[in-house]
């Protein structure tokens, strides 16, 4: 099992993922404490509904990580509703302006979700991958 799974299972255990008004209830995560100004980040973009951060890990020459600014039904894109459809096509919409600025030669976009996602934190975010030749099959 890689780190990041482990990692994945550690946070899915961790939070007790039953319910979804439970994860959307589940202590503050790093991305929280990111957009609160608790813990420092490098902003690639922000505006008034999401928030764009270069990864402190990369797995890529660019990796940035993209989050709405509220995680509110939104801590996995699997519990998104009819109501979230402005946030999440906004959200595409600025990944790929993202994608096209940072990326030019092209670049991937990834949305972990669940413990077998390997999603390690639960606001969701987009990882808008880039500098390099992506590999396939992803994982």
């Amino acid at each position: 099992m890689s780190d990041e799974v482990a990692k994945a299972r550690a946070a899915a255990d961790a939070i007790g993922l039953k319910e979804a008004s439970d994860r959307d209830s589940a202590p503050a995560t790093i991305f929280d404490k990111i957009l609160a100004k608790q813990i420092p980040s490098n902003p690639a973009f922000e505006d008034e509904l999401c928030y764009a951060f270069h990864d402190i890990a990369p797995q890529a020459p660019v990796h940035v990580l993209l989050i709405p600014k509220v995680r509110t039904g939104l801590s996995q894109l699997s519990n998104a509703t009819d109501d979230h459809k402005a946030l999440l096509g906004h959200l595409m919409l600025k990944a790929g302006e993202l994608g096209r600025q940072l990326c030019p030669e092209g670049f991937r976009l990834i949305v972990n979700d669940g413990a077998d996602g390997a999603q390690s934190v639960y606001h969701l975010h987009i990882h808008i991958l880039g500098g390099r030749q992506m590999k396939w099959p992803p994982g």
